[in-house]
Order: C-alpha cells, then sequence, then structure tokens
C-alpha cells in the first residue's frame, strides 16, 4: 500500500513553483461574480471535454497528438459539488498566494482538503497530511480554457510516467474506480500564472 501511495503522489505531481507562506488558512473563500462566472464556464467546459476524451480516447488520439488507442473507455464521471469546492480553492489559493504546489500554501495536502470539504476518504488516505491521490493541476498565461488545460494535462508533456493522464483517463485500477469529479478554474491577471485548474477525481471511502 506504501508502495501505491508513493506512486500515485509521485505520478501526479507537476510542480513548475513552490513558495512558502505556511501559515493558517481556512480556505472560506468568497468569489466575486466575475470570478464565479469564469469559473463556472470553464469548469463546465473541463468536465465536458474530459468526460468525452474518456468516452471514446482513441478518437482523441489525432487531436491530441497522443497514442491512446490502447486506453480502455470509461464511464462519465460523476460531478460532485464537494470536490467542486475544494478545487475551486485550491486554485484561488495558489492564484492569489503565488506558488504551484500539490501542497497548500497551509502545508496540507488534497486528500485532507477533500476530506475537509465533506468528501470523506478512507482512513489509510489520510495518514499523511500532504498525501495527494486525487489531484491534477495545471496553470498557464496561455492555458486560458478548461479544455485546453484538460488537453494539457492528458498530452502530459515531458511528465515522466503520465500520471495525470492515467488519473483523468482513469487508466489504473485506483483511477477506474474513482467515479467523482470536481474541477475548479481561476483567472487572476498580474498573478505568475495567470490561470490555474484543479481537477479532483476520487472516490469515497
Amino acid at each position: 500500500m506504501n508502495k501505491l501511495l508513493n506512486f500515485i503522489f509521485f505520478s501526479l505531481t507537476l510542480l513548475l513553483i513552490s513558495c512558502g507562506d505556511t501559515s493558517e488558512n481556512d480556505f472560506s473563500f468568497v468569489e466575486s461574480s466575475e470570478a464565479s462566472k469564469i469559473n463556472e464556464i470553464n469548469r463546465k467546459e473541463a468536465f465536458d471535454y474530459l468526460n468525452a476524451v474518456r468516452n471514446e480516447p482513441a478518437a482523441y488520439s489525432d487531436e491530441l497528438g497522443v497514442d491512446l488507442s490502447d486506453v480502455e473507455k470509461r464511464p462519465q464521471l460523476i460531478w460532485n459539488e464537494e470536490l467542486a469546492t475544494a478545487a475551486y480553492n485550491k486554485v484561488k489559493d495558489m492564484a492569489e498566494k503565488k506558488y504551484f504546489s500539490h501542497v497548500d500554501s497551509a502545508g496540507y495536502g488534497m486528500n485532507y482538503r477533500i476530506n475537509e470539504a465533506g468528501f470523506h476518504l478512507a482512513d489509510y488516505l489520510l495518514q499523511s497530511k500532504t498525501a495527494n491521490s486525487f489531484e491534477s493541476i495545471a496553470a498557464g498565461t496561455k492555458l486560458n480554457t478548461g479544455k485546453i488545460m484538460i488537453q494539457r494535462l492528458i498530452i502530459d508533456k515531458d511528465i515522466e510516467g503520465f500520471g495525470h493522464r492515467k488519473h483523468l483517463l482513469g487508466m489504473t485500477d485506483f483511477w477506474a474506480e474513482s467515479a467523482y469529479c470536481g474541477i475548479g478554474f481561476y483567472k487572476q491577471p498580474g498573478s505568475r500564472y495567470t490561470h490555474y485548474i484543479c481537477v479532483l477525481i476520487a472516490r469515497h471511502e
């Protein structure tokens, strides 16, 4: 089990920067109407596109420029508001606190934040404060739509082991059994990466 958890954590890691404020964060954000609209549009686009690829992976090989012919079709993901809330809180925190990492500004991994949001995980997934088993993240000034973000994560260029692709498309037994999804998208002009996305695909305890 420890080997599985270590694989999950490291295969999902896409670190561009990681920085330093380790103060407590209550994650009780109130979003503006503009931020809410941007998040809603792009998270829906990301969710719909991800489900389309999961439904017929091989058909997207040419569009994505990667061979998905051996990827098994997976069921449509089920939208979950608890996961969506945790995902939105994470991207907003990254944008405002100027970091990019699977560990948040208060030193917690997303397993902790997912469980805290009310989507309860199995105890073995909560043994480490920094554990991450269900998160894929991306950020970039030119990654300005939910669809483009999902494409980037599935392509997984220069990512050893294609951990994001395996997570999003359910390419391992562990992730194949993860049926619930929540996505957060955040745009903050002037921040280092401008656009941020967090995709959580998880399973209940």
